[in-house]
């Protein structure tokens, strides 16, 4: 069932090309980030492209709570924030929704203010464990409540006297990193996180954009970030670039789908997020990049993909997953009509998301006459080549977003149709996907 209603089914069809530009929403990482760091500003931010999925609009209404005037005018968002350490104590329970990202990084940003919060989402999000967050952010002085095994609801009550920090992160985690750092602003002195393998590091270069001292270095022990606490931040005018993450469907979709040609303007390139268009490049897809650029510092392209009938499977490069991890499953979808074996190790991060996305990935696929064997933390893809996926099934989307995504593209390219029993879960972060597929020529229907 979706996390917003009834359960709404959905069947992909084998298509003819897909064709035209495919204008994919704001980036959701810089979305979020957008908000809450509008939020810590004194002042007024303005954002445009802002994604407006209800992962998003969820962080919006959480700032709200917490005493920043957030509201949208035509095409803006405006964000009156209240300081760093300004937020005020919610007078309600904070729901986040399906919305990982917004929970773990809200509760960094409250966790060094003296305030209580209680923190709760729907049923996905409920069983997603959040001690890797809590964890770091007890070192501050915050205290955590929440039911067994560090779930969700949860109370936080953030420290009186924050001190500073200096973490190493026990796995390659944005989510964790940005937390310990939102924390790190109403401390005093330096916060300092350690990644072993780098992450998306739309946190770093957005901090430094809002005035914050944020200096990364290279070292032995890995890749050191250091925050210089308690600046005043200073609101910023954000153009958000569109979400690689939402890009990789239609992109996937155009290669796997026999005479597409599809545009895809204005798709974030940092090199933490870029990893599949990397990976779909050394597989032999038709893949380009034109018209590069650079946007409120974030790098910036258009892509231009087309059917790639001649895929090949690959190693994938184990250090690039945690650029890619959230795209692991369209990924699994296209190494499906490639030759040969894909091989993709180091993602048992896959294991904890939305749902366990290795295993409902390969469940489906199963299901579609495709062999898949599987590790706790890799996977192998068995291809079989254009033209030779059966298809056929009935999937569950096991309330993600991305697993329904996925199969739905499996079945444009499929001999027999594929059926997703619950397509609801998209508007999370992707609430115009239908209406873009289908109008690039995908036979993509609601169940009656």
């Amino acid at each position: 069932m979706s996390s917003h209603g009834d359960p709404i089914p959905m069947i992909a069809r084998k298509s003819a090309g897909l064709k035209g530009e495919a204008h994919v929403p704001g980036d959701k990482s810089i979305s979020h980030r957008s908000l809450i760091l509008g939020a810590m500003a004194v002042g007024e931010t303005r954002v445009t492209g802002l994604l407006e999925g209800q992962d998003v609009l969820d962080t919006a209404k959480a700032m709200r709570a917490f005493g920043a005037e957030v509201e949208k005018r035509g095409d803006t968002w405006h964000v009156h924030g209240v300081g760093v350490g300004g937020f005020a104590e919610p007078g309600n329970v904070i729901d986040c929704g399906n919305s990982g990202t917004g929970v773990r990084l809200i509760m960094g940003a409250m966790a060094t203010t003296p305030i209580t919060a209680t923190f709760t989402g729907d049923a996905s999000l409920n069983s997603r464990p959040m001690a890797r967050v809590t964890d770091p952010l007890g070192l501050f002085g915050a205290r955590a409540y929440g039911r067994k095994g560090g779930r969700l609801p949860m109370t936080i009550v953030g420290a009186e006297a924050a001190i500073p920090v200096r973490y190493a992160t026990p796995v390659p985690s944005a989510q964790v990193k940005s937390a310990v750092l939102l924390a790190g602003l109403n401390a005093p002195g330096g916060t300092v996180v350690i990644e072993r393998e780098a992450t998306r590091d739309h946190s770093e270069r957005m901090l430094t954009g809002f005035g914050a001292t944020v200096t990364t270095e290279e070292t032995s022990e890995g890749r050191v970030i250091t925050l210089v606490g308690q600046p005043e931040l200073k609101p910023q005018t954000i153009i958000v670039p569109r979400d690689p993450s939402s890009a990789a469907f239609p992109v996937c979709a155009a290669l796997i789908t026999e005479g597409s040609d599809v545009l895809v303007p204005n798709i974030g390139l940092n090199p933490t997020r870029a990893g599949l268009f990397f990976t779909l490049q050394d597989m032999g897809a038709d893949l380009t990049f034109e018209n590069m650029r650079e946007e409120g510092g974030e790098p910036v392209a258009d892509l231009r993909a087309k059917f790639s009938p001649d895929l090949k499977g690959i190693e994938v490069p184990a250090e690039r997953a945690a650029s890619m991890i959230d795209e692991y499953p369209v990924l699994s979808v296209v190494a499906a009509f490639a030759s040969g074996k894909t091989h993709m190790p180091g993602v048992k991060e896959l294991r904890v998301k939305e749902s366990d996305r290795i295993d409902a990935m390969a469940t489906g696929l199963r299901a579609s006459g495709v062999e898949v064997d599987e590790g706790e933390d890799w996977w192998t893809v068995h291809g079989r080549g254009f033209g030779d996926v059966k298809g056929g099934a009935t999937v569950q989307s096991h309330l993600d977003h991305r697993i329904a995504m996925s199969f739905l593209v499996l079945g444009l390219a499929t001999e027999q149709p594929v059926r997703v029993d619950d397509g609801g879960p998209i508007a999370t972060s992707f609430p115009i996907f239908e209406a873009l597929m289908t109008g690039l020529g995908a036979d993509l229907i609601r169940e009656a």
